[in-house]
This record gives structure tokens, sequence and C-alpha cells, in this order.
């Protein structure tokens, strides 16, 4: 079989054709979208601010994180992302800590955890247990299993210890963050 220029050219350019018609679809559809996305990540990420700072009516950005504050703008607390690597890769968390020192709620904003198991981590039984005093914790939350927590400690989802530690590292990072910034100031 003899192969000629147009029998291989003709092919060839209509498949690049086809990739430019293609590619400029998806450039357009991305044009036509990409507002839209990046407001609904932003009111996702309010919405969970005030989740993990409860009380506050607005946020401030500050070097890396936020403070909230009150209707009379009084700061409330502040909030921090930080992340941790899990068993199924990195896990994203959003911790809330009162100007008093207390961790005032943990949300986790991406995983990609085992569903049934890691993915335990986004229930608020979980999540409830990392409301402790934060302002004095040396070293900060610990991981245990089999037995109850105490002060400091963070009892481990079943099945999901690596899970269980990625978020309290995370949750570890953000009270180190809370501590460098306001602990010596008394909070505020």
């Amino acid at each position: 079989m003899k192969l000629d220029a147009k029998s291989v050219l003709a092919p060839a350019a209509i498949l690049f054709a086809i990739c430019v018609v293609v590619a400029a679809a998806l450039a357009g559809t991305n044009a036509l979208t990409e507002d839209r996305i990046a407001q609904a990540q932003a009111q996702k990420a309010e919405e969970s601010r005030m989740v993990v700072l409860p009380g506050a009516e607005s946020f401030e950005e500050r070097d890396g994180h936020y403070a909230g504050m009150d209707g009379a703008g009084q700061t409330l607390g502040y909030v921090f992302e930080t992340e941790s690597k899990g068993y199924g890769g990195t896990v994203k968390v959003m911790t809330g800590i009162s100007a008093q020192g207390e961790i005032t709620g943990v949300v986790i904003l991406s995983h990609g955890e085992t569903p049934g198991l890691g993915a335990n981590a986004e229930k608020e039984s979980f999540r409830e247990q990392f409301k402790q005093p934060a302002a004095n914790l040396a070293g900060g939350l610990s991981v245990i299993k089999f037995q109850a927590p105490q002060k400091g400690e963070i009892q481990a989802m079943t099945g999901a210890t690596i899970t269980s530690t990625a978020v309290t590292n995370a949750v570890n990072s953000a009270i180190e963050m809370y501590q460098n910034a306001y602990a010596s100031e008394g909070g505020n």
C-alpha cells in the first residue's frame, strides 16, 4: 500500500480542526463559569468561617488567616485554614479559635479519605471533640484509641486513625498559628 500526502494530510487537518473547535468551546465554557465558581467558593468559605466561629458577623483578612468580628467591630476570634497528609491525600481543615483561646469549631474543607471510614471526619460527633481550650496546649492535641479522651486528647475514629491524626495535625497547626500570633497578647 502506497501512502501519498493527500491521504495523510486530509485526516490530520480534519483532526486538527476538531481539536481547535473543542479547545475553543472549553475555553469559552471556562470563561463563562469561572466567575460563578469563584463566587460559590467564596460563599462556601464565608459560610464555613461562620460555622467555626459562631457569632461573628464579618471577617477581616489578616496575615494568612481571618479575624471574626461582631456587629460592634469587636474581635470574637480567629479562623485558620490548615492542611495535613491523610490516608487518601491532603486533608484541608478550617479551625475557629476564640479571642480567649478556645477552639470554637472545626470544618473539613476537603479530603480524599475512604468513604465510610476516613470520610467520617466530617461528622459532627468527631468534630465536636476539638472544642477545647487551645491557648495553653503545649504540643497541641493528641490522638488516642480505646479509652475515654481527656483534655487535650481526641478519640480516633474506628478504622481511621490516619485520618483522625491528619485532622488533629491540621488543627494543631491552627493552634500553633494562634499561639504565635495572639496568645502572648492575651487574645487580641
